[in-house]
């Protein structure tokens, strides 16, 4: 059993080695998935991806009113 576990820890080390590190990855892979949907007419799959990108869009707090 204790063989299984190894096997399973490294395993899930290997999954996160390429995993994203920031937001500006995440969101440029983001961006190309979505082009590619666009590209093969999925549209379902193009809609889940924008909802993705709306997700690691930068948020900043609003900056108070401008002077215009």
């Amino acid at each position: 059993m204790a063989d299984l576990s190894f096997m399973l820890s490294r395993a899930v080390a290997r999954g996160r080695a390429g995993a994203p590190r920031n937001r500006e990855t995440i969101l440029a892979a983001l961006l190309r998935k979505r082009a590619e949907a666009h590209r093969h007419g999925l549209e379902e799959q193009e809609r889940r991806l924008r909802e993705q990108i709306r997700w690691a869009l930068p948020m900043r707090a609003p900056k108070e009113a401008e002077p215009v």
